[in-house]
């Protein structure tokens, strides 16, 4: 491909709005174009990654028996309210204006939808159904460039089994080609459990890149290679440190407190002798939920331990429930279900609310005072806890979610009437999985782990082209005759190569703008070396330098590009 020819706009400066690597270098390389907050136009060199990944992943795919869809990205809506899914997405679905219509930000109904319709028997299944394809999320605050935009490419797969069993088969099917995937671009990559949100079902895992631009938070131990997503990652956890004697209950008076730190620091106490109050609606009745100190709630690990439909009470609720508005509530004597965090089993001399505004209550021993407490692990992690399984410490990072694997199970083949009869004519609901993968993040990704000050650095397993052949002077006829030679030869030899034959653009601008592309060979024809017959081939990655003879080059970069 000659850049002569090609549309791309190189900039030396990127708008003030990206900030992260990824963008930054995505725009001045003259990969993408906004159109709106969140919504990018792909330009030649970007669209050339993402249908190199997306061959990648189709590669993947085929080989464990997907079979390739294309589905509408416009959907009626109702298919999505026998889901209950319009409510689960709230304002992030995109719907039309006159609102029979939603704009897919994935595809479980349709593919359930086709399911019910034609899988009739045992015999029809196991299936694997996927599609890459646009997709919709109305993104309150679109940002990161194309990691979080409201149109994207996606990757995604289902899974259709008769029994869990199968479920278990196609899952792991996914998680294989998943590694496959991600290891072929050259990506460094983690896996952590994950909690399945709006997408429901029995489990799910994540594929994650560390990455300081990373909106999700994960624990990781680098002994043992555990990994979660802190909304569901778990630590060793001791018993509280009881002291040896217990005091009596006493009521205290502390007007205008309203915090564990203003508690702590009006009696002179640690904050780990403070028990944190607060009230959750679950299944419309209220529960008292007790915390250490001043560790939050981790609503996930909450909904996962109590089960159905779980909501933090409003504040105008408070005082119905508990006598006290928040900061001065409390569990000794209360009539709620109360139940609370590990890092409190066993505790005793703890402050927490009276159930009367400006008291709290002293001396609270949880194994005298509060019969019928439950425990549940309901923390976040935090950086230092011991590894639940090996009991190193644990990392607590910032990573990009690349692709994300749920196991479904019958939420959608139940709600949609996707049923099969088997070898006793008995009819049985669908078993489902769903598998998403970001496209446009793998490219984000790639960029973010390999880039330096002067631009990109593409790894060699998906360079947008394998050898930049740049001339220094084109208005030399030498040199324009030998790099119109090396590029016809390139190509026979099924080389990809771009080739910079731009004549009336200086040398220094064609180095910084393929020190910008990162292309990981650059072969550079110039008069000095060129009077020796002979080229040089620079190393885009490690900076390094070669002279070869011209005659051997091409055997050169053969061996070079089997190396890279």
């Amino acid at each position: 491909m000659r850049l002569s020819k090609v549309f791309i706009p190189t900039t030396k400066e990127a708008p003030a709005d990206a900030v992260i690597p990824s963008h930054i270098l995505m725009m001045r390389a003259g990969m993408i174009r906004p159109l709106a907050a969140g919504i990018y136009s792909f330009l030649p060199l970007g669209y050339r990654m993402i249908k190199k990944v997306c061959e990648i992943i189709r590669r993947e795919m085929d080989a464990i028996g997907g079979q390739e869809f294309h589905l509408p990205a416009l959907n009626p809506k109702e298919i999505w309210e026998k889901t209950n899914r319009v409510e689960a997405f709230g304002d992030t679905l995109f719907q039309v204006k006159n609102r029979d219509y939603v704009l897919a930000p994935t595809h479980e109904e349709i593919i359930t939808q086709i399911a019910a319709d034609h899988i009739k028997s045992y015999r029809d299944l196991p299936q694997i159904w996927y599609q890459i394809q646009t997709k919709f999320r109305n993104e309150p605050r679109p940002r990161s460039g194309v990691i979080r935009g409201r149109q994207f490419l996606m990757k995604d797969s289902y899974s259709l089994d008769r029994d869990y069993e199968g479920l278990d088969k196609s899952y792991e099917l996914h998680a294989e080609a998943y590694r496959k995937i991600f290891s072929a671009c050259g990506l460094k990559f983690f896996e952590v459990g994950a909690s399945s949100g709006a997408m429901g079902g029995t489990g799910s895992q994540e594929f994650m890149v560390e990455s300081e631009a990373g909106e999700d938070t994960c624990a990781i131990c680098d002994n043992c290679g555990y990994a979660a997503n802190v909304e569901v990652a778990k630590a060793k956890v001791k018993d509280y440190p009881r002291d040896e004697k217990s005091e009596e209950l006493h009521e205290i008076h502390t007007p205008n407190i309203r915090t564990i730190d203003e508690l702590a620091e009006f009696l002179k106490i640690s904050t780990t002798k403070c028990a944190k109050s607060r009230v959750y609606i679950h299944n419309g009745s209220p529960v008292l939920v007790l915390m250490l100190g001043n560790d939050e709630v981790n609503e996930e690990k909450l909904v996962a331990a109590l089960g159905g439909k779980v909501r933090p009470a409003h504040p105008d609720e408070l005082m119905e429930i508990t006598g006290a508005d928040a900061g001065s509530i409390g569990p000794v004597n209360s009539n709620l279900r109360v139940i609370a965090d590990l890092k409190l089993r066993h505790a005793n001399n703890m402050v927490s609310g009276a159930n009367k505004n400006d008291y709290h209550i002293g001396g609270i021993d949880f194994d005298r005072d509060l019969p019928g407490i439950e425990y549940f692990d309901l923390h976040f992690v935090n950086a230092g806890d011991q590894c639940v399984q090996c009991g190193s410490s644990l990392r607590i990072v910032k990573a990009i979610e690349l692709g994300h694997i749920f196991k479904l199970g019958t939420k959608y083949s139940e709600a949609l009437g996707a049923k099969y009869l088997d070898e006793r004519g008995e009819e049985h609901p669908i078993v489902m999985g769903s598998y998403g993968i970001g496209v446009e993040r793998i490219v984000a990704c790639l960029i973010e782990q390999n880039h330096d000050e002067k631009g990109i650095i593409w790894p060699k397993e998906i360079a947008p082209f394998k050898i930049h052949l740049l001339g220094v002077n084109m208005k030399n006829e030498e040199i324009k005759n030998t790099c119109e030679k090396l590029y016809y030869e390139m190509q026979e030899n099924d080389m990809e190569v771009l080739y910079d034959d731009r004549v009336d653009v200086s040398a220094g601008v064609k180095f910084n703008d393929a020190d910008l592309i990162g292309i990981p060979l650059q072969v550079i024809v110039g008069e000095k070396n060129l009077a020796k017959n002979k080229v040089e081939i620079k190393y885009r990655a490690s900076g390094e330098k070669k002279i070869v003879e011209l005659g051997m080059l091409i055997r050169t970069l053969q061996d070079e590009l089997y190396l890279l």
